[in-house]
């Protein structure tokens, strides 16, 4: 592995620098390898998110999280590290790295970066040394186990990549367990070790500079360390999206390979390291449909464990009509108590939600336009990913040209995540949309070239300004950024709520439906219907008239 280069310097602990700048903030996602390619080899790398930052920084975001660009034989396209503390050379060095970090910072971006440190690639010195034999130093890093009189894996948990969680190492003459590819096994963190050695990672990315991290399926740390068999899961509880009938990793109730209690008390280390840097932060991605908001709640309650979570209630092919989100804001206000969450609508995981989510083609500009609007309303911070200001669907990806693993294993009932994956556009004037001068590793779709950056770019009516003035609007109301939430009504198509905080309220309404609509805001205090988000409403006698697919925000009082 690398060292901690002489120039990386600690920062000081008394900077005075809000420590709270995490709850509500904009997080701007970046797929590192479908930024910007600078070096044009067709892969995106770090300086060419260097030379794209002042997109974010207009844009109105305040950090930037960029997924794994550590080294890696990319099986899962860096979600396999092979070394932590190092670049891999398709992304740039260290040193372009640093250079990165300094510009956003004077940008005024905030950088977090994805850790994954559930499990590591079997290229990984760990691993090498781990499966060589019993008995050296590292034998019992990851998680192995003997197989069964008759031959079979341990216990029968599933990978989340299809087939048994358990492959069979040669040399060691056991298994090893893998949630995902069988190149990627997971740690051991019932191991003290294996704790201690994944913090030095996270405090050497700190003392690089960086502001906090995205935790990749941060349930998945720790697994049953008796390896009990999971329980089946009844038929009507299992969750449509994962298709059972596919993939039956979902026939399972998963109480015995992830989300074990144990968890905790790593998560509060974790943390502590974090308190001793000027701002650091992070948020968990729950990889967990069923319990989800417990864990949410379980892993962000108080101030000594992360500092939020996400979970996929809206990254689901479920339409978000004006109820499904009033469903889900009463529960997360009723179960997440004091927990901060982190919400997002598309990420690199799941089909973009332009695809995703139902959108009338004539009205589809429009109720993206809307739905942005309710993403930066709601309580919590916000995740935007690269695209998701352009209205970017999700990519057609040919057989042939998939990369993706996952999209090749389920096949053709599920075409994978490269849909969501292509290349950001940037100049509807230039080959590849501007991303780079040679055939991308993934195919720039004639549809996305039409909507990038060069074409909204100053155009009123477009996504992309739209975006911008949401997020300018939402800096200037503190009850958007850290304020509650209350009175979460449904009207028809017209979703409302309160922001509170301090002594300021706004109401905040959203019209999910293409037709004006009504909503009476019961409230005698004064009201004052503020503009400047980009959406016509009228207001007369406490009664609100909302065009179709527009938001509304009053100052009450």
């Amino acid at each position: 592995m690398s060292v901690l280069s002489t120039d990386a310097v600690k920062p000081d602990i008394n900077v005075d620098i809000d420590r709270d700048w995490w709850r509500g903030a904009v997080i701007y996602q970046i797929y590192p390898r479908s930024f910007q390619d600078s070096n044009n080899d067709g892969v995106g790398d770090l300086a060419g998110i260097r030379d794209r930052l002042e997109h974010i920084a207009d844009l109105g975001a305040d950090a930037i999280w960029i997924s794994p660009f550590f080294k890696s034989p990319m099986k899962d396209f860096g979600y396999d590290v092979s070394d932590y503390k190092d670049i891999d050379p398709m992304f740039g060095d260290l040193a372009v790295f640093d250079d990165m970090v300094a510009k956003a910072h004077g940008l005024g971006l905030k950088v977090m970066i994805d850790l994954v440190l559930s499990h590591t690639s079997d290229q990984h010195d760990w691993f090498l040394q781990s499966s060589a034999s019993k008995d050296n130093e590292r034998h019992d890093w990851y998680v192995w186990a003997d197989a069964k009189p008759d031959g079979g894996p341990p216990n029968n948990w599933l990978s989340i990549f299809g087939g048994p969680g358990w492959s069979w190492h040669a040399t060691r003459r056991q298994y090893y367990q893998h949630n995902f590819l069988t190149s990627q096994p997971d740690l051991n963190f019932h191991n003290p070790q294996v704790r201690d050695a994944v913090l030095d990672v996270t405090r050497f990315w700190l003392d690089r500079g960086v502001d906090g991290f995205r935790l990749d399926t941060i349930n998945f740390y720790f697994c049953d360390a008796q390896l009990r068999d999971n329980p089946a899961l009844p038929a009507e509880e299992r969750n449509a999206d994962i298709a059972p009938e596919v993939n039956p990793y979902n026939y399972q109730n998963h109480l015995y390979d992830k989300n074990r209690p144990e968890n905790i008390d790593f998560l509060k280390r974790f943390r502590a390291l974090l308190d001793e840097y000027p701002a650091a932060t992070a948020v968990g991605e729950v990889g967990d449909a069923q319990y989800g908001m417990q864990i949410l709640r379980d892993y962000t309650q108080g101030d000594d464990r992360v500092h939020m979570c996400y979970t996929f209630d809206f990254l689901s092919a479920e339409q978000p009509t004006a109820q499904r989100v009033a469903d889900v804001l009463h529960k997360f206000e009723s179960e997440a108590g004091d927990s901060w969450t982190c919400w997002a609508f598309s990420n690199h995981d799941v089909v973009r939600h332009a695809s995703r989510w139902q959108l009338a083609d004539e009205h589809a500009v429009q109720h993206l336009k809307m739905l942005a609007a309710l993403l930066v309303s709601m309580r919590g911070s916000v995740c935007i990913y690269q695209g998701e200001e352009l209205g970017l669907p999700e990519a057609e990806i040919e057989f042939e040209q998939l990369q993706d693993p996952y999209g090749i294993a389920f096949w053709p009932k599920f075409k994978g995540r490269d849909g969501c994956r292509t290349p950001m556009v940037w100049d509807t004037t230039v080959q590849h949309g501007g991303f780079s001068a040679q055939q991308p590793w993934l195919p720039v779709s004639a549809a996305h070239q039409a909507l990038a950056v060069s074409a909204q770019q100053g155009a009123p009516d477009s996504l992309l300004e739209q975006y911008r003035r949401l997020l300018s609007f939402r800096r200037e109301w503190a009850p958007l950024i850290k304020g509650s939430l209350e009175g979460i009504r449904v009207n028809g198509n017209v979703l409302s709520f309160l922001r509170v905080h301090e002594n300021e309220t706004l109401f905040c309404a959203f019209n999910v439906g293409s037709h004006t609509a009504s909503c009476s805001l019961d409230d005698e205090r004064d009201q004052r219907l503020l503009e400047g988000y980009g959406f016509s409403s009228t207001l007369e006698n406490g009664v609100l008239d909302i065009p179709g697919f527009s938001a509304a925000y009053v100052q009450l009082g």
